[in-house]
């Protein structure tokens, strides 16, 4: 399941990293008998910083860097690493994504919020890789999220962490 892209462009106008945009999806198992359903998020760059999308590349990466996530294949369960500062608000059919640089509030389809609670991760990636293309409002379709994610070198150059899912308490 894919969906459209949420925005946040952080705090200075004039960041380097121009407009972050997150975007949610899930696997979706070919029988009931397979896996669980595993619920994504993806925090990507338009490359649209004012200095170029190769400087906002690098100021992203100096920034997960400097929370204490890796660049490449690694990845990091927050639930154990807790002195990385992200958290994850999932309640009401969104996910509430806060970083030191930037916090998003994104629409997440039922299934998606359903998985998350089961699980109680969400698998976070974090691509240095501009992606112009899917941009805030426009539905991204499968096949163009399974081409970027496809790619062995956004794999490379992102950031993936397991991050635990918190709910409002009552």
């Amino acid at each position: 399941m894919t969906s459209s892209t949420t925005a946040a462009t952080p705090g200075r106008q004039a960041s380097p990293l121009g407009t972050l945009t997150v975007i949610p999806w899930a696997n979706e198992p070919e029988s009931e008998a397979d896996a669980p359903v595993t619920p994504f998020l993806m925090v990507y760059s338009l490359g649209d910083g004012p200095d170029g999308p190769e400087a906002g590349a690098e100021a992203l990466r100096g920034e997960l860097e400097k929370i204490g996530l890796s660049i490449g294949d690694k990845v990091t369960d927050l639930a154990r690493e807790t002195r990385v500062p992200i958290t994850l608000l999932v309640e009401a059919e969104q996910a509430v994504l806060t970083m030191p640089f930037m916090k998003v509030q994104c629409p997440v389809p039922p299934e998606w919020e359903k998985a998350a609670h089961e699980s109680g991760k969400v698998y976070l990636i974090c691509s240095l890789r501009p992606w112009p293309e899917a941009v805030h409002g426009k539905p991204v379709g499968e096949e163009r999220l399974r081409d970027f994610l496809a790619d062995e070198q956004m794999v490379a150059l992102s950031a993936h962490c397991l991050l635990p899912v918190r709910r409002v308490r009552t």
